[in-house]
């Protein structure tokens, strides 16, 4: 489907979902069920539904009896181990109720960059949405070195959506939208649309995401959101508690439009 609006979401034969950490770790872990909810929605009315989380390091945290993300690379993987499990987990717990059934798709990019993992990958998830099973994607934590230190999810997000071929890719994080500075500083005005090779420049990006929790932020959505758009897939960008005001198509967010898909 030609996906050219946000109005055009809700009628979306295949959407691929970003949520970072700290929308979904610590005090918002019950944000789970809210987000669940609006993908099962979208699920049971036909649409396809992939979703790329962030989150098992955050999660695995406590169960390692940490406070704050780790610095050193081996306990960030052992977090992530911890934690990816949790996070499965609560996400099927929560799906449970809807009757689907979620699968775990481990991936770094450097698996959609090696031409036959890239093949298995497409051909898996292929396969799970044939099926109608949710496929929940995450960064493979545990082997992803580079990743773990530099890497988000929201290039992940978008590498999955160029792979799958989606008509849309939601990115979804702590904020409701992007804006010309950081919001919260004195003449931040949001930003409605992106037009197709709009840099924004004189935008100053400032951090999306509880601090010390995730990697992501406002550029690395903008930059997310360029690699899709540029393959054709249109980004929206918006708050996790939206999620279903999102998936049906209302006016939130910041809609970055797509090239024509080649």
């Amino acid at each position: 489907m030609n996906v050219t609006s946000r109005a055009d979401i809700a009628a979306a034969k295949r959407i691929v979902v970003k949520v970072g950490s700290s929308s979904i770790s610590g005090a918002n872990a019950e944000r789970i069920g809210t987000i669940v909810e609006a993908l099962a929605e979208a699920h049971q009315r036909g649409t396809e539904v992939i979703l790329v989380s962030s989150g098992a390091i955050a999660t695995g945290l406590p169960f390692l009896k940490l406070d704050a993300r780790p610095d050193d690379l081996a306990t960030q993987q052992a977090a992530a181990a911890v934690g990816q499990n949790m996070l499965m987990v609560r996400y099927q717990q929560s799906l449970d109720r809807f009757d689907i059934t979620a699968a775990q798709v481990l991936l770094t990019a450097g698996d959609l960059e090696n031409p036959a993992h890239r093949e298995n990958a497409q051909r898996a998830v292929e396969r799970l949405l044939s099926l109608r099973i949710l496929p929940i994607v995450n960064e493979n934590d545990t082997v992803a070195t580079q990743e773990i230190r530099f890497g988000d999810n929201d290039r992940l997000a978008a590498l999955v959506a160029e792979l799958v071929a989606a008509d849309v890719l939601i990115l979804l994080s702590d904020v409701d939208a992007l804006y010309t500075k950081p919001p919260t500083e004195p003449g931040a005005a949001r930003i409605d649309v992106v037009p197709v090779g709009d840099a924004l420049q004189g935008v100053e990006f400032g951090s999306i995401g509880a601090a010390g929790v995730g990697t992501g932020g406002a550029a690395t959505k903008v930059s997310a959101a360029a690699h899709a758009t540029a393959a054709g897939v249109p980004v929206l960008v918006t708050a996790a508690s939206l999620v279903s005001e999102a998936l049906a198509g209302h006016s939130v967010g910041t809609w970055f439009e797509a090239t024509q898909r080649r």
